[in-house]
């Protein structure tokens, strides 16, 4: 069993401080701390220059970009960030050929990344 859209949701959720929101309509969910975003995925068809996107077939996930770009060579579901920077954004498929474990690693180090880059005086209200 892979990874459903509802327990992408759950997961990003989970992380203290995080906040849901919607900046750009309903057919997108992004979460961000402290006002950035670390991770987001399409929750309604989207029409964008290649095509439909259906909702979840990815997700995009902030990424050191190092660590960006070893992920990109070893995993054929990761490509550069859709829409994004390319230098520190990966978008991931949501094909079921990676575990839960994998995914939701990635998705800590995006929120770590995140958290990481906030002032101290927020990264110290975030309570644990």
């Amino acid at each position: 069993m892979f990874m459903t859209l509802n327990e992408f949701i759950a997961y990003c959720n989970s992380k203290p401080g995080t906040s849901e929101t919607y900046p750009f309509g309903d057919h997108a969910v992004w979460f961000k701390i402290g006002g950035k975003a670390f991770a987001w995925t399409f929750v309604k068809p989207f029409k964008f220059e290649e095509g439909v996107a259906d909702p979840f077939t990815f997700i995009n996930l902030k990424c050191e970009p190092s660590l960006a770009e070893e992920l990109r060579q070893g995993y054929p579901a990761v490509i550069p960030g859709w829409h994004q920077n390319k230098k520190y954004w990966n978008s991931v498929f949501m094909d079921g050929t990676l575990t839960d474990q994998k995914i939701k690693f990635w998705i800590d180090h995006s929120y770590e990344t995140v958290l990481s880059g906030l002032p101290k005086r927020e990264q110290e209200a975030i309570v644990y």
